[in-house]
């Protein structure tokens, strides 16, 4: 025990190899395979600290952004940080040195586009409100960079789904991009806004003229009801507005399936001020006269 504690209290000098991170890749780069992983140190000190550094390997963290662009690669210059990196591995460069003055990491640049922002935004609204328009995002596109074969797929992206329920207000926020399994994208926005503007609404009807199209000259039809209850909403400051003349209720003949005796009516014409059309009924039964 004596004689091996002697000899840990002298002096040595090792070469080791300390673990390399990086972080804060610019956003237009794409750090290529072959990085460095590790960075030689010959360190000169007792062999207690020697077998120290060894199973305890301190690891030394580069910041991408104090790296230069030279020639196709990141070079991080070792003396120009020695500061940092000393105040990181906590290691005496007096009897401490690195075998380079530089680390050179090689990049491939990355390709940008601009992709749109799709709310995924659920509201549920108190009884008797509603919206005239779909959420808006600000800003309603982001940039994002990344592997052309990955970018080229990519045309938009998602928020992270928001759930509101009982709204009778206007409602107003931000909502994070939803980046999942896109880790191979840097995104230049993680977060937008959002807004919705809520209004009071009410339920209103109109009796509606049931349209055929697209019967032959030759068949002879009749068809049950000839008119149809359409129900709507619309806000409560636009209900005077609203006229059965703006709606058009269609059933087109080239959509009846063989055997089949009725049409299904459909909402074809409607004001764009107005929501949520229903009609009371759908199927519209006819008979073919000889």
């Amino acid at each position: 025990m004596t004689w091996l504690l002697v000899q840990l209290s002298k002096e040595y000098t090792q070469i080791i190899q300390i673990p390399v991170h990086y972080s804060n890749a610019p956003l237009d780069k794409s750090i290529s395979e072959g990085k460095p992983e590790s960075v030689p140190m010959r360190i000169q000190d007792q062999g207690f600290f020697i077998i120290y550094y060894q199973l305890f390997k301190p690891e030394l963290n580069i910041d991408l952004a104090d790296a230069e662009v030279q020639e196709g690669n990141l070079v991080y210059k070792i003396d120009s940080n020695l500061n940092e990196i000393s105040e990181e591995l906590q290691i005496d460069f007096e009897n401490s040195t690195f075998l380079e003055d530089e680390i050179v990491i090689p990049f491939q640049p990355k390709k940008e586009t601009r992709v749109a922002v799709v709310p995924n935004i659920n509201v549920n609204y108190a009884v008797g409100y509603s919206a005239g328009e779909n959420v808006r995002l600000e800003p309603d596109s982001i940039t994002v960079s990344g592997p052309e074969n990955i970018i080229d797929t990519i045309s938009r992206v998602q928020t992270v789904n928001i759930q509101r329920n009982d709204v009778n207000r206007d409602i107003s926020g931000t909502v994070p991009i939803d980046t999942t399994n896109l880790g191979m994208l840097n995104f230049y926005k993680t977060e937008v806004k959002y807004a919705l503007e809520v209004e009071k609404f009410t339920e209103g009807s109109v009796q509606i003229p049931v349209e055929v199209i697209n019967v032959p000259d030759n068949l002879n039809l009749s068809y049950f009801p000839k008119r149809i209850l359409l129900y709507y909403q619309v806000n409560l400051e636009d209900y005077d507005k609203v006229k059965a003349s703006d709606f058009r209720v269609v059933c087109d003949y080239s959509k009846v399936n063989e055997g089949e005796d009725y049409f299904i009516a459909e909402v074809v014409e409607k004001p764009d001020f107005v929501t949520q059309v229903r009609l009371s009924e759908r199927k519209i039964q006819f008979v073919i006269k000889k």
